[in-house]
Protein backbone atom coordinates (compact mmCIF):
# COMPACT_ATOMS: atom_id res chain seq x y z
CA UNK A 1 0.00 0.00 0.00
CA UNK A 2 2.85 2.37 0.89
CA UNK A 3 4.55 1.56 -2.42
CA UNK A 4 1.37 2.45 -4.33
CA UNK A 5 1.06 5.72 -2.38
CA UNK A 6 4.67 6.64 -3.11
CA UNK A 7 4.23 5.90 -6.82
CA UNK A 8 1.06 8.00 -6.91
CA UNK A 9 2.98 10.88 -5.27
CA UNK A 10 5.74 10.56 -7.87
CA UNK A 11 3.19 10.65 -10.70
CA UNK A 12 1.42 13.65 -9.10
CA UNK A 13 4.74 15.54 -8.98
CA UNK A 14 5.32 14.88 -12.71
CA UNK A 15 1.75 15.89 -13.62
CA UNK A 16 2.04 19.15 -11.67
CA UNK A 17 4.78 20.26 -14.08
CA UNK A 18 2.64 19.67 -17.20
CA UNK A 19 0.84 22.42 -19.13
CA UNK A 20 -1.17 21.39 -22.20
CA UNK A 21 -2.87 24.16 -24.17
CA UNK A 22 -4.21 24.96 -27.62
CA UNK A 23 -4.10 28.25 -29.51
CA UNK A 24 -7.22 29.49 -31.31
CA UNK A 25 -7.72 32.52 -33.52
CA UNK A 26 -9.29 33.87 -36.67
CA UNK A 27 -7.08 33.76 -39.80
CA UNK A 28 -4.34 36.41 -39.91
CA UNK A 29 -4.60 37.32 -36.23
CA UNK A 30 -1.03 36.08 -35.77
CA UNK A 31 -1.51 32.59 -34.32
CA UNK A 32 1.25 30.95 -36.34
CA UNK A 33 3.66 33.79 -35.58
CA UNK A 34 2.87 33.60 -31.87
CA UNK A 35 3.36 29.82 -31.94
CA UNK A 36 6.76 30.17 -33.59
CA UNK A 37 7.87 32.92 -31.22
CA UNK A 38 6.85 30.85 -28.19
CA UNK A 39 9.02 28.01 -29.50
CA UNK A 40 11.85 30.46 -30.24
CA UNK A 41 11.63 32.00 -26.77
CA UNK A 42 11.60 28.54 -25.16
CA UNK A 43 14.68 27.49 -27.13
CA UNK A 44 12.75 24.75 -28.92
CA UNK A 45 13.73 26.11 -32.36
CA UNK A 46 16.63 28.28 -33.49
CA UNK A 47 14.93 30.31 -36.23
CA UNK A 48 11.39 31.65 -36.27
CA UNK A 49 9.51 30.31 -39.27
CA UNK A 50 7.54 33.46 -40.02
CA UNK A 51 9.57 35.59 -42.41
CA UNK A 52 8.05 38.57 -44.16
CA UNK A 53 7.24 38.05 -47.82
CA UNK A 54 5.46 34.98 -49.18
CA UNK A 55 8.31 33.98 -51.52
CA UNK A 56 10.93 33.99 -48.80
CA UNK A 57 8.69 32.69 -46.04
CA UNK A 58 9.97 29.54 -44.38
CA UNK A 59 7.16 27.17 -43.56
CA UNK A 60 6.18 27.01 -39.92
CA UNK A 61 7.68 24.17 -37.92
CA UNK A 62 4.17 22.90 -37.21
CA UNK A 63 3.15 22.88 -40.89
CA UNK A 64 4.39 19.55 -42.27
CA UNK A 65 1.90 18.76 -45.04
CA UNK A 66 3.05 19.64 -48.59
CA UNK A 67 -0.05 21.75 -49.21
CA UNK A 68 0.57 23.69 -45.98
CA UNK A 69 4.11 24.51 -47.02
CA UNK A 70 2.99 25.59 -50.51
CA UNK A 71 0.21 27.89 -49.28
CA UNK A 72 1.77 29.07 -46.03
CA UNK A 73 -1.26 28.11 -43.92
CA UNK A 74 -1.98 25.49 -41.26
CA UNK A 75 -4.46 22.82 -42.35
CA UNK A 76 -4.05 20.13 -39.72
CA UNK A 77 -3.44 20.16 -36.00
CA UNK A 78 -0.24 18.88 -34.45
CA UNK A 79 1.48 18.70 -31.08
CA UNK A 80 4.64 20.56 -30.09
CA UNK A 81 6.31 19.50 -26.83
CA UNK A 82 9.07 21.52 -25.15
CA UNK A 83 10.32 22.69 -21.75
CA UNK A 84 9.87 26.22 -20.39
CA UNK A 85 10.74 27.53 -16.94
CA UNK A 86 10.87 24.06 -15.47
CA UNK A 87 7.50 23.05 -16.95
CA UNK A 88 6.79 20.46 -19.63
CA UNK A 89 4.69 22.35 -22.18
CA UNK A 90 2.57 20.70 -24.86
CA UNK A 91 1.20 23.14 -27.41
CA UNK A 92 -1.60 21.84 -29.61
CA UNK A 93 -1.31 23.92 -32.76
CA UNK A 94 -4.63 24.11 -34.60
CA UNK A 95 -5.42 25.12 -38.19
CA UNK A 96 -5.69 28.88 -38.57
CA UNK A 97 -7.41 28.99 -41.97
CA UNK A 98 -11.03 30.14 -42.10
CA UNK A 99 -12.04 26.76 -43.51
CA UNK A 100 -10.85 24.81 -40.51
CA UNK A 101 -11.74 21.16 -40.08
CA UNK A 102 -13.00 18.84 -37.37
CA UNK A 103 -9.33 18.46 -36.47
CA UNK A 104 -9.50 21.85 -34.74
CA UNK A 105 -12.45 20.86 -32.58
CA UNK A 106 -10.87 17.55 -31.56
CA UNK A 107 -7.62 19.21 -30.47
CA UNK A 108 -9.56 21.38 -28.03
CA UNK A 109 -10.98 18.23 -26.41
CA UNK A 110 -7.39 17.14 -25.66
CA UNK A 111 -6.28 20.49 -24.13
CA UNK A 112 -6.39 21.67 -20.51
CA UNK A 113 -6.47 25.37 -21.38
CA UNK A 114 -6.56 27.71 -24.37
CA UNK A 115 -4.81 30.82 -25.64
CA UNK A 116 -7.07 33.05 -27.75
CA UNK A 117 -5.25 35.39 -30.15
CA UNK A 118 -7.06 38.55 -31.27
CA UNK A 119 -6.02 41.11 -33.86
CA UNK A 120 -6.00 44.51 -32.12
CA UNK A 121 -7.70 46.08 -35.15
CA UNK A 122 -10.35 43.40 -35.74
CA UNK A 123 -11.21 42.08 -32.29
CA UNK A 124 -13.45 39.02 -32.00
CA UNK A 125 -14.06 37.52 -35.45
CA UNK A 126 -16.25 34.72 -36.78
CA UNK A 127 -13.92 31.74 -36.41
CA UNK A 128 -12.91 32.85 -32.92
CA UNK A 129 -16.58 32.82 -31.91
CA UNK A 130 -17.07 29.28 -33.25
CA UNK A 131 -14.01 27.92 -31.48
CA UNK A 132 -14.86 29.78 -28.28
CA UNK A 133 -18.18 27.94 -28.11
CA UNK A 134 -16.31 24.61 -28.13
CA UNK A 135 -14.03 25.90 -25.35
CA UNK A 136 -17.05 27.05 -23.36
CA UNK A 137 -18.73 23.67 -23.75
CA UNK A 138 -15.67 22.01 -22.23
CA UNK A 139 -15.16 24.78 -19.63
CA UNK A 140 -11.59 25.39 -20.75
CA UNK A 141 -9.70 28.28 -19.08
CA UNK A 142 -8.75 30.93 -21.65
CA UNK A 143 -5.95 33.50 -21.69
CA UNK A 144 -6.16 36.17 -24.39
CA UNK A 145 -3.26 37.72 -26.29
CA UNK A 146 -4.22 40.92 -28.13
CA UNK A 147 -1.72 41.00 -30.98
CA UNK A 148 -0.40 43.69 -33.37
CA UNK A 149 -0.53 46.52 -30.81
CA UNK A 150 2.21 48.27 -32.80
CA UNK A 151 -0.16 48.67 -35.77
CA UNK A 152 -3.27 50.82 -36.02
CA UNK A 153 -5.84 49.15 -33.81
CA UNK A 154 -8.91 49.76 -31.74
CA UNK A 155 -9.16 51.24 -28.28
CA UNK A 156 -8.24 48.50 -25.76
CA UNK A 157 -11.30 49.33 -23.65
CA UNK A 158 -13.47 48.73 -26.70
CA UNK A 159 -11.78 45.36 -27.24
CA UNK A 160 -12.45 44.31 -23.64
CA UNK A 161 -16.09 45.34 -23.99
CA UNK A 162 -16.38 43.31 -27.19
CA UNK A 163 -14.92 40.18 -25.57
CA UNK A 164 -17.51 40.46 -22.82
CA UNK A 165 -20.51 41.30 -25.01
CA UNK A 166 -19.81 38.94 -27.92
CA UNK A 167 -18.34 35.96 -26.06
CA UNK A 168 -20.16 36.39 -22.76
CA UNK A 169 -17.02 36.04 -20.66
CA UNK A 170 -15.53 38.55 -18.24
CA UNK A 171 -12.28 40.15 -19.51
CA UNK A 172 -9.61 41.20 -17.00
CA UNK A 173 -6.46 42.96 -18.28
CA UNK A 174 -3.17 41.73 -16.83
CA UNK A 175 -1.13 44.43 -18.54
CA UNK A 176 -2.10 47.59 -20.41
CA UNK A 177 -0.75 49.08 -23.64
CA UNK A 178 0.97 52.44 -23.49
CA UNK A 179 -0.21 54.04 -26.74
CA UNK A 180 -1.02 52.13 -29.92
CA UNK A 181 -0.03 52.01 -33.56
CA UNK A 182 2.74 54.49 -34.36
CA UNK A 183 2.53 55.78 -30.78
CA UNK A 184 2.87 52.36 -29.13
CA UNK A 185 5.52 52.64 -26.42
CA UNK A 186 5.14 49.46 -24.37
CA UNK A 187 2.98 47.80 -21.75
CA UNK A 188 2.36 48.42 -18.07
CA UNK A 189 2.14 45.37 -15.77
CA UNK A 190 -0.85 46.01 -13.53
CA UNK A 191 0.26 43.78 -10.66
CA UNK A 192 4.03 44.36 -10.69
CA UNK A 193 3.73 48.06 -11.54
CA UNK A 194 6.45 47.68 -14.14
CA UNK A 195 6.79 49.29 -17.54
CA UNK A 196 8.15 47.17 -20.38
CA UNK A 197 9.37 49.51 -23.11
CA UNK A 198 8.79 48.70 -26.76
CA UNK A 199 11.71 49.07 -29.15
CA UNK A 200 11.11 47.72 -32.61
CA UNK A 201 14.68 47.48 -33.83
CA UNK A 202 16.49 45.74 -30.99
CA UNK A 203 16.17 42.29 -32.64
CA UNK A 204 14.64 40.54 -29.67
CA UNK A 205 16.83 42.19 -27.02
CA UNK A 206 14.89 44.03 -24.36
CA UNK A 207 15.70 46.61 -21.78
CA UNK A 208 15.01 45.50 -18.23
CA UNK A 209 11.52 46.39 -17.02
CA UNK A 210 11.31 49.84 -15.43
CA UNK A 211 9.65 49.79 -12.00
CA UNK A 212 7.40 52.74 -11.21
CA UNK A 213 5.41 53.56 -8.09
CA UNK A 214 2.09 53.15 -9.92
CA UNK A 215 0.37 54.36 -13.06
CA UNK A 216 0.37 57.92 -11.65
CA UNK A 217 4.18 57.98 -11.32
CA UNK A 218 5.38 61.17 -13.11
CA UNK A 219 8.40 59.34 -14.53
CA UNK A 220 5.99 57.29 -16.66
CA UNK A 221 5.15 60.31 -18.84
CA UNK A 222 8.81 60.86 -19.55
CA UNK A 223 9.30 57.21 -20.48
CA UNK A 224 6.21 57.02 -22.70
CA UNK A 225 6.02 60.43 -24.33
CA UNK A 226 3.18 62.90 -24.00
CA UNK A 227 0.74 61.48 -26.59
CA UNK A 228 1.06 57.81 -25.57
CA UNK A 229 0.98 58.74 -21.89
CA UNK A 230 -2.24 60.73 -22.25
CA UNK A 231 -3.99 57.88 -24.06
CA UNK A 232 -2.62 55.42 -21.53
CA UNK A 233 -3.93 57.47 -18.61
CA UNK A 234 -7.40 57.74 -20.14
CA UNK A 235 -7.64 53.96 -20.28
CA UNK A 236 -5.84 53.00 -17.11
CA UNK A 237 -7.93 55.33 -14.94
CA UNK A 238 -11.06 53.54 -16.12
CA UNK A 239 -9.45 50.14 -15.56
CA UNK A 240 -8.24 51.14 -12.09
CA UNK A 241 -11.65 52.37 -10.97
CA UNK A 242 -14.21 50.34 -12.88
CA UNK A 243 -12.31 47.56 -14.64
CA UNK A 244 -12.52 43.82 -13.97
CA UNK A 245 -9.92 42.53 -11.51
CA UNK A 246 -8.31 39.24 -12.50
CA UNK A 247 -9.60 36.36 -10.40
CA UNK A 248 -7.67 33.12 -10.85
CA UNK A 249 -10.57 30.96 -9.73
CA UNK A 250 -12.94 32.60 -12.21
CA UNK A 251 -10.35 32.02 -14.95
CA UNK A 252 -9.96 28.34 -14.03
CA UNK A 253 -13.75 27.92 -14.14
CA UNK A 254 -13.90 29.39 -17.64
CA UNK A 255 -15.86 32.47 -16.60
CA UNK A 256 -13.08 35.03 -17.02
CA UNK A 257 -10.19 35.53 -19.42
CA UNK A 258 -6.95 37.26 -18.49
CA UNK A 259 -5.87 39.65 -21.26
CA UNK A 260 -2.31 40.47 -22.38
CA UNK A 261 -1.26 43.00 -25.03
CA UNK A 262 1.77 42.82 -27.32
CA UNK A 263 3.21 42.22 -30.79
CA UNK A 264 4.24 38.68 -31.70
CA UNK A 265 6.00 39.61 -34.95
CA UNK A 266 8.32 41.97 -33.07
CA UNK A 267 8.80 39.70 -30.04
CA UNK A 268 7.16 42.26 -27.78
CA UNK A 269 5.04 41.31 -24.79
CA UNK A 270 5.94 37.62 -25.11
CA UNK A 271 7.89 37.45 -21.86
CA UNK A 272 5.06 38.62 -19.57
CA UNK A 273 2.56 36.57 -21.55
CA UNK A 274 4.60 33.37 -21.23
CA UNK A 275 5.31 34.07 -17.57
CA UNK A 276 1.56 34.42 -17.09
CA UNK A 277 0.80 31.27 -19.06
CA UNK A 278 3.21 29.16 -17.00
CA UNK A 279 1.99 30.66 -13.70
CA UNK A 280 -1.75 30.74 -14.40
CA UNK A 281 -2.59 27.88 -16.77
CA UNK A 282 -3.72 24.76 -14.90
CA UNK A 283 -1.87 21.45 -14.82
CA UNK A 284 -3.84 18.42 -15.99
CA UNK A 285 -6.87 17.85 -13.79
CA UNK A 286 -9.32 14.97 -13.37
CA UNK A 287 -11.00 13.72 -16.55
CA UNK A 288 -14.64 12.67 -16.56
CA UNK A 289 -15.58 9.24 -17.87
CA UNK A 290 -18.67 8.34 -19.86
CA UNK A 291 -20.33 7.30 -16.59
CA UNK A 292 -19.53 10.56 -14.79
CA UNK A 293 -16.62 9.21 -12.75
CA UNK A 294 -13.56 11.44 -12.27
CA UNK A 295 -10.20 9.87 -13.17
CA UNK A 296 -7.40 11.21 -10.97
CA UNK A 297 -4.39 12.17 -13.14
CA UNK A 298 -2.12 10.85 -10.36
CA UNK A 299 -3.73 7.40 -10.46
CA UNK A 300 -1.23 4.57 -10.81
CA UNK A 301 -3.38 3.08 -13.59
CA UNK A 302 -2.71 4.43 -17.07
CA UNK A 303 -5.59 5.85 -19.11
CA UNK A 304 -5.91 7.98 -22.22
CA UNK A 305 -7.93 8.48 -25.39
CA UNK A 306 -7.25 8.78 -29.12
CA UNK A 307 -8.27 12.20 -30.46
CA UNK A 308 -6.52 12.21 -33.83
CA UNK A 309 -5.35 9.76 -36.49
CA UNK A 310 -2.79 10.93 -39.04
CA UNK A 311 -1.48 8.93 -41.97
CA UNK A 312 1.66 9.46 -44.01
CA UNK A 313 3.41 11.96 -41.75
CA UNK A 314 6.45 10.03 -42.96
CA UNK A 315 5.58 9.20 -46.59
CA UNK A 316 8.60 6.87 -46.85
CA UNK A 317 6.98 4.44 -44.42
CA UNK A 318 3.25 5.00 -45.17
CA UNK A 319 2.69 5.15 -41.43
CA UNK A 320 -0.46 5.68 -39.42
CA UNK A 321 -0.06 7.50 -36.11
CA UNK A 322 -2.70 7.71 -33.38
CA UNK A 323 -2.41 10.83 -31.22
CA UNK A 324 -3.22 9.90 -27.62
CA UNK A 325 -3.95 12.30 -24.79
CA UNK A 326 -2.65 10.74 -21.56
CA UNK A 327 -5.20 11.28 -18.78
CA UNK A 328 -3.73 9.36 -15.84
CA UNK A 329 -0.87 7.21 -14.69
CA UNK A 330 2.33 6.55 -16.58
CA UNK A 331 2.74 5.23 -20.13
CA UNK A 332 5.99 3.35 -20.66
CA UNK A 333 7.70 1.97 -23.75
CA UNK A 334 6.68 -1.66 -24.39
CA UNK A 335 3.75 -1.41 -21.97
CA UNK A 336 0.63 -3.44 -22.76
CA UNK A 337 -2.63 -1.49 -22.65
CA UNK A 338 -6.26 -2.39 -23.30
CA UNK A 339 -8.29 -0.85 -26.11
CA UNK A 340 -11.79 -0.74 -24.59
CA UNK A 341 -13.58 -0.67 -27.94
CA UNK A 342 -11.91 -3.88 -29.06
CA UNK A 343 -11.66 -5.46 -25.61
CA UNK A 344 -8.15 -6.45 -26.65
CA UNK A 345 -4.61 -5.76 -25.50
CA UNK A 346 -2.20 -3.64 -27.54
CA UNK A 347 1.54 -3.48 -26.95
CA UNK A 348 2.88 0.09 -27.02
CA UNK A 349 6.23 -0.78 -28.57
CA UNK A 350 7.27 2.71 -29.62
CA UNK A 351 5.39 5.68 -28.19
CA UNK A 352 6.53 8.92 -29.78
CA UNK A 353 7.01 12.45 -28.57
CA UNK A 354 5.64 14.73 -31.29
CA UNK A 355 7.16 17.97 -32.52
CA UNK A 356 5.35 18.93 -35.70
CA UNK A 357 6.46 16.37 -38.26
CA UNK A 358 9.45 15.28 -36.16
CA UNK A 359 9.21 12.61 -33.53
CA UNK A 360 11.41 10.62 -31.21
CA UNK A 361 10.78 7.55 -29.11
CA UNK A 362 9.42 8.41 -25.68
CA UNK A 363 10.38 6.26 -22.70
CA UNK A 364 7.61 7.60 -20.46
CA UNK A 365 4.57 9.91 -20.54
CA UNK A 366 2.24 11.28 -17.89
CA UNK A 367 -1.17 12.97 -17.73
CA UNK A 368 -1.21 15.98 -20.04
CA UNK A 369 1.31 14.55 -22.49
CA UNK A 370 0.42 13.83 -26.10
CA UNK A 371 2.03 10.70 -27.50
CA UNK A 372 1.96 9.22 -30.96
CA UNK A 373 1.34 5.49 -31.26
CA UNK A 374 2.03 3.71 -34.53
CA UNK A 375 -1.41 2.52 -35.58
CA UNK A 376 -1.50 -1.00 -37.06
CA UNK A 377 -5.22 -0.67 -37.70
CA UNK A 378 -6.03 -1.10 -34.01
CA UNK A 379 -7.00 2.47 -33.11
CA UNK A 380 -9.86 4.77 -34.03
CA UNK A 381 -10.65 8.34 -33.00
CA UNK A 382 -12.40 8.21 -29.63
CA UNK A 383 -10.85 4.93 -28.45
CA UNK A 384 -10.18 4.74 -24.70
CA UNK A 385 -6.96 3.00 -23.64
CA UNK A 386 -6.22 1.86 -20.11
CA UNK A 387 -4.55 -0.54 -17.70
CA UNK A 388 -6.23 -1.90 -14.59
CA UNK A 389 -9.89 -1.07 -14.09
CA UNK A 390 -11.82 -0.42 -17.37
CA UNK A 391 -12.21 3.24 -18.32
CA UNK A 392 -14.44 4.68 -21.05
CA UNK A 393 -13.99 8.38 -21.77
CA UNK A 394 -16.76 10.24 -23.62
CA UNK A 395 -16.71 9.54 -27.32
CA UNK A 396 -15.19 12.24 -29.48
CA UNK A 397 -18.19 13.65 -31.37
CA UNK A 398 -18.46 13.83 -35.14
CA UNK A 399 -19.27 17.43 -35.94
CA UNK A 400 -21.78 18.58 -38.52
CA UNK A 401 -20.53 18.91 -42.09
CA UNK A 402 -21.39 22.20 -43.80
CA UNK A 403 -20.22 21.48 -47.37
CA UNK A 404 -20.93 18.45 -49.55
CA UNK A 405 -19.58 17.12 -52.83
CA UNK A 406 -19.45 14.01 -54.98
CA UNK A 407 -15.88 12.67 -55.07
CA UNK A 408 -15.04 11.00 -58.37
CA UNK A 409 -12.00 9.02 -59.47
CA UNK A 410 -10.18 10.16 -62.59
CA UNK A 411 -8.63 7.02 -64.04
CA UNK A 412 -8.69 3.33 -63.16
CA UNK A 413 -6.85 3.18 -59.82
CA UNK A 414 -9.94 2.05 -57.91
CA UNK A 415 -8.12 0.19 -55.13
CA UNK A 416 -5.83 3.14 -54.36
CA UNK A 417 -8.80 5.50 -54.49
CA UNK A 418 -10.82 3.34 -52.08
CA UNK A 419 -7.82 2.96 -49.76
CA UNK A 420 -7.25 6.72 -49.72
CA UNK A 421 -10.92 7.55 -49.07
CA UNK A 422 -11.06 4.99 -46.27
CA UNK A 423 -7.90 6.37 -44.65
CA UNK A 424 -8.97 10.02 -44.85
CA UNK A 425 -12.33 9.13 -43.36
CA UNK A 426 -10.61 7.22 -40.55
CA UNK A 427 -8.61 10.36 -39.77
CA UNK A 428 -11.82 12.35 -39.52
CA UNK A 429 -10.79 14.67 -42.36
CA UNK A 430 -14.20 14.12 -43.96
CA UNK A 431 -17.46 12.27 -43.54
CA UNK A 432 -18.27 9.74 -46.26
CA UNK A 433 -21.81 8.91 -47.33
CA UNK A 434 -23.03 6.31 -49.79
CA UNK A 435 -26.15 6.15 -51.92
CA UNK A 436 -27.93 2.97 -52.93
CA UNK A 437 -26.75 3.44 -56.51
CA UNK A 438 -23.30 4.30 -57.88
CA UNK A 439 -19.87 3.74 -56.30
CA UNK A 440 -18.71 7.38 -56.07
CA UNK A 441 -18.91 8.57 -52.45
CA UNK A 442 -20.46 11.80 -51.23
CA UNK A 443 -18.11 13.58 -48.84
CA UNK A 444 -19.04 16.16 -46.22
CA UNK A 445 -16.57 18.59 -44.62
CA UNK A 446 -16.72 21.39 -42.07
CA UNK A 447 -14.74 23.85 -44.22
CA UNK A 448 -14.70 23.95 -48.03
CA UNK A 449 -10.88 24.12 -48.16
CA UNK A 450 -10.87 20.48 -47.03
CA UNK A 451 -11.96 19.50 -50.56
CA UNK A 452 -8.60 20.81 -51.82
CA UNK A 453 -6.86 18.92 -49.02
CA UNK A 454 -8.64 15.69 -49.99
CA UNK A 455 -7.58 16.01 -53.65
CA UNK A 456 -4.02 16.98 -52.72
CA UNK A 457 -3.54 14.08 -50.33
CA UNK A 458 -5.10 11.53 -52.69
CA UNK A 459 -2.67 12.69 -55.37
CA UNK A 460 0.49 13.03 -53.23
CA UNK A 461 -0.02 10.01 -50.98
CA UNK A 462 -1.99 7.57 -53.15
CA UNK A 463 -1.11 8.76 -56.69
CA UNK A 464 -4.80 9.16 -57.47
CA UNK A 465 -6.35 11.92 -59.58
CA UNK A 466 -9.83 12.91 -58.41
CA UNK A 467 -12.61 15.40 -59.09
CA UNK A 468 -14.78 17.21 -56.59
CA UNK A 469 -18.29 18.06 -57.77
CA UNK A 470 -20.00 20.36 -55.22
CA UNK A 471 -23.56 19.43 -54.25
CA UNK A 472 -26.23 21.85 -53.09
CA UNK A 473 -26.96 20.50 -49.64
CA UNK A 474 -27.26 22.55 -46.49
CA UNK A 475 -26.90 19.96 -43.74
CA UNK A 476 -26.62 16.27 -42.89
CA UNK A 477 -28.82 14.92 -40.11
CA UNK A 478 -28.90 11.59 -38.31
CA UNK A 479 -32.16 10.52 -36.72
CA UNK A 480 -33.28 9.36 -33.32
CA UNK A 481 -34.65 6.74 -32.94
CA UNK A 482 -31.80 5.31 -35.05
CA UNK A 483 -34.05 2.77 -36.79
CA UNK A 484 -36.04 5.59 -38.45
CA UNK A 485 -36.12 5.25 -42.26
CA UNK A 486 -36.90 7.72 -45.00
CA UNK A 487 -40.07 5.82 -45.82
CA UNK A 488 -41.39 6.42 -42.30
CA UNK A 489 -40.87 10.19 -42.51
CA UNK A 490 -43.37 12.76 -43.74
CA UNK A 491 -42.68 16.03 -45.50
CA UNK A 492 -39.47 15.15 -47.36
CA UNK A 493 -39.31 16.73 -50.80
CA UNK A 494 -37.73 15.23 -53.90
CA UNK A 495 -34.54 17.27 -53.35
CA UNK A 496 -33.93 15.67 -49.97
CA UNK A 497 -31.45 12.78 -50.25
CA UNK A 498 -31.13 9.74 -47.99
CA UNK A 499 -27.69 8.17 -47.68
CA UNK A 500 -25.83 5.89 -45.25
CA UNK A 501 -22.69 6.57 -43.24
CA UNK A 502 -19.79 4.15 -42.71
CA UNK A 503 -21.63 2.44 -39.84
CA UNK A 504 -24.70 1.85 -41.99
CA UNK A 505 -26.82 4.50 -40.26
CA UNK A 506 -29.38 6.41 -42.32
CA UNK A 507 -28.50 10.08 -42.87
CA UNK A 508 -30.70 12.69 -44.52
CA UNK A 509 -29.12 15.47 -46.61
CA UNK A 510 -31.25 18.62 -46.69
CA UNK A 511 -30.87 21.24 -49.46
CA UNK A 512 -32.07 24.23 -47.40
CA UNK A 513 -32.67 25.27 -43.82
CA UNK A 514 -36.38 25.55 -44.63
CA UNK A 515 -36.55 21.90 -45.80
CA UNK A 516 -34.95 20.78 -42.52
CA UNK A 517 -37.32 22.87 -40.40
CA UNK A 518 -40.31 21.56 -42.36
CA UNK A 519 -39.22 17.95 -41.81
CA UNK A 520 -38.84 18.65 -38.09
CA UNK A 521 -42.37 20.08 -37.90
CA UNK A 522 -43.88 17.19 -39.84
CA UNK A 523 -42.11 14.55 -37.73
CA UNK A 524 -42.38 15.69 -34.10
CA UNK A 525 -41.47 12.26 -32.71
CA UNK A 526 -38.19 12.13 -34.62
CA UNK A 527 -35.10 14.05 -33.52
CA UNK A 528 -32.79 15.22 -36.30
CA UNK A 529 -29.26 15.47 -34.87
CA UNK A 530 -26.10 16.99 -36.33
CA UNK A 531 -23.49 15.40 -34.04
CA UNK A 532 -23.14 11.67 -33.42
CA UNK A 533 -20.59 9.33 -31.93
CA UNK A 534 -18.16 7.78 -34.35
Amino acid sequence: MLETSNRSDEIAAKVALRRTFAIISHPDAGKTTLTEKILLYAGAIELAGAVRGRKSRRHAVSDWMAMEQERGISLTSTALEFDLDGRRITLLDTPGHKDFSEDTYRSLVAADSVVMVLDSAKGVEEQTRKLFQVCKRHRLPILTFVNKCDTDGRDPLELLDEIESVLGISAAPLNWPIGRGAHFRGVYDLSRKEVLLYEKHMQGQRRAPVTVADHLDPSLEELAGEYAYREFMDGINIVATAGTIFDHREYLNGRQTGVFFGSAINNFGLEPFLDGLVALAPPPGPRMTQDGEEIDPASTDFSGFVFKIQANMDPRHRDHVAFVRVCSGQLLKDMTVINGRLGATVRVSRPYKIFGRDRETSTEAYAGDIVGLVNPGRFMIGDSLYTGRPVQFPRVPQFAAEHFARLRLDGQRHKQFDDGVRQLEEEGLMQVFRTSHGRDPIVGVVGALQFDVIQSRLLNEYRVESRVEPMNYFAARWMEPAETTRESLAGLGVNVLDVTDRLGRTVILFPTEWSLQYAERENPRVKFVSEVDR
